[in-house]
């Protein structure tokens, strides 16, 4: 498995992994989403022996205070691998000062405080709510 940026080639792959967990937005709003990828500074795949895209981590830091982790994703067949673990640490290195932030849903939330990440309260709208 090796962790590389993101390249204009994985967009596709990385559709196909939002479609299989169901991420439809993401799919439906494909130009935004890859407009989102273009221009996010936090971006990385992972890449399997077969050269096959099997998780990505999309984010957004300002470099110096916050790392904000817009998505992260590993696909079904390669979870409980270590792999989530490895994508995070590999984004926070990169910055090292920054608070590392995401929002979870309610069925990963074990997942994150497993590794250290503790609860905070946020508000999320959309510009049509």
């Amino acid at each position: 498995m090796n962790i590389r940026p993101y390249e204009e080639r994985d967009f596709e792959q990385i559709q196909a992994l939002n479609e299989a967990e169901g991420w439809h937005q993401l799919v439906r709003q494909d130009e935004l989403t890859r407009k989102a990828w273009r221009q996010s500074n936090v971006a990385y795949v992972v890449e399997s022996d077969t050269g096959q895209v099997v998780a990505y981590v999309r984010g957004l830091t300002d470099t110096t205070v916050s790392l904000y982790v817009c998505e992260l994703l590993i696909a079904a067949s390669h979870r409980r691998l270590g792999i989530g673990e490895r994508l995070l640490s590999h984004v926070h290195a990169l910055y090292p000062e920054t608070r590392l932030e995401m929002l979870a849903s309610a069925s990963s939330h074990t997942y994150y405080e497993k590794l250290n990440f503790r609860p905070f309260y946020g508000f999320r709208k959309t510009i049509h709510e």
